[in-house]
């Protein structure tokens, strides 16, 4: 406690946001690229559109392998190691796909891919530890203000794809593993900064804060399992709305996402103007994130969540409708599915964290990271096989069905209570 007399909180906060907001930036530069470039190497190798998606999905299923692992060490050792070893094992991965890239060795790829997702879920992380100390009123600004950090990574990311292939081309490999080489510098950064400048680690400080004036909840459960978190979801039906409105705005999004790619590179749209779109799209989930946090915290949960659902269903409509040479259409559809995206998923996770205690809250956060990545995963590989089988146009169409079923879900009473209507 001494470090708390000594550090007032509202400084410590400062220095939390400024250093999760600073690896938030270079995890976006390095995964945004990859997205694009992982799922275009392994249809290279496999020769085989299919596994476009299955790549991709490989990423979104590491990230959801290790957000339990993730969510563990939080509670064991704070927020600082938990997020620097989700960021190691990225840049192992991006190692792996490099070599992978090189060889044509399409399991070494896969198992690339899976590492990477680790990055992805300390990214996903990251926003939650942002709130540790944050107050009840301010809880979506904190939040939101390091899901808007990763704009300028994001944005930049997949921008870079000729010049980062022209990177891989100079070191003499595969233009496409050039992405994977900015991938591994920036994560490797990104480690470095979150184990260097999270101090004092914001979890420890608020576990901390709450065993002075409760010495016994610092000796509750340690090791958070599947079903502590299930056990705590069963307990907060708002919660369970949070998880759902997460994994469903995600599953949404990623679904779309991932093949949009493929449908451009189908008449033969550059990279350049691919990567414009992806872009966008990465603009849509996070530029506009603190005007998001704002509203969560003014207007209330609720209203948000609508407001993404009406959003995201706009989205699904017009990708369906658009050409697939048409970079204009296809990038305001991704866009708005982007910023869909973003309001589900703060409005989401705030919901997760209301009224949820410190011990209480990494075994939900990590259940909630996992639902969302193996949703998305499920998403990704449902979306290879409908693309195959049927049309990216059908895609978009069979994607806004579960957003449909948010809004109803969001409509049972006992789920619409908002106890933090206005900030105050």
């Amino acid at each position: 406690m001494s470090l708390i007399v000594r550090t007032p909180l509202v400084v410590i906060q400062r220095r939390t946001i400024a250093t999760l907001s600073a690896t938030q930036v270079l995890a976006g530069v390095a995964v945004a690229g990859a997205v694009v470039a992982g799922g275009l190497i392994a249809a290279e190798i496999s020769g085989s559109e299919q596994f476009a998606g299955v790549s991709q999905t490989f990423g979104i299923l590491g990230a959801a392998i290790c957000a339990l692992p993730l969510a563990r060490l939080s509670l064991t050792r704070g927020r600082r190691i938990a997020l620097t070893t989700g960021y190691l094992l990225g840049t192992l991965g991006a190692v792996l796909v490099i070599v992978a890239s090189i060889g044509r060795i399409l399991p070494l790829l896969l198992l690339g891919s899976l590492l990477v997702g680790a990055a992805t879920a300390a990214g996903y992380q990251a926003r939650y530890a942002a709130t540790d100390l944050a107050a009840d009123t301010n809880r979506g600004r904190a939040l939101s203000y390091v899901v808007w950090a990763a704009t300028v990574g994001a944005v930049l990311g997949p921008n870079l794809l000729e010049v980062s292939g022209s990177l891989g081309r100079s070191l003499g490999i595969p233009a496409l593993a050039g992405p994977y080489v900015v991938c591994l510098i920036c994560l490797a950064g990104a480690s470095a900064v979150m184990f260097i400048f999270l101090r004092p680690d914001p979890f420890i400080v608020a576990r901390d804060m709450r065993s002075a004036v409760d010495p016994e909840s610092k000796r509750e459960a340690m090791h958070p399992r599947l079903r502590d978190g299930l056990g705590h979801l069963r307990q907060h039906p708002r919660a369970m709305l949070g998880v759902a409105t997460i994994a469903i705005g995600h599953v949404a999004m990623v679904s779309v996402m991932v093949m949009t790619p493929i449908h451009m590179h189908h008449v033969d749209v550059s990279l350049q103007f691919i990567g414009l779109v992806i872009s966008v799209h990465i603009a849509g989930m996070y530029a506009l994130s603190p005007l998001v946090g704002y509203a969560v915290d003014r207007l209330g949960r609720i209203p948000v969540l609508y407001i993404g659902v009406g959003i995201l269903l706009v989205a699904c409509v017009l990708s369906a409708l658009a050409p697939a040479d048409s970079v204009l259409m296809l990038g305001i559809g991704l866009f708005l599915l982007g910023l869909g995206w973003s309001c589900t998923l703060i409005t989401g996770s705030v919901m997760v964290t209301d009224g949820i205690s410190e011990v209480e809250r990494p075994a939900l956060q990590g259940l909630s990271d996992l639902i969302m990545n193996a949703a998305g995963a499920i998403g990704g590989v449902v979306a290879g096989f409908i693309v195959a089988f049927g049309s990216y146009p059908m895609l978009c169409l069979v994607s806004a069905i579960p957003v449909l079923l948010l809004g109803v879900f969001a409509a049972v009473p006992a789920c619409r209570q908002d106890s933090y209507t206005r900030s105050g």
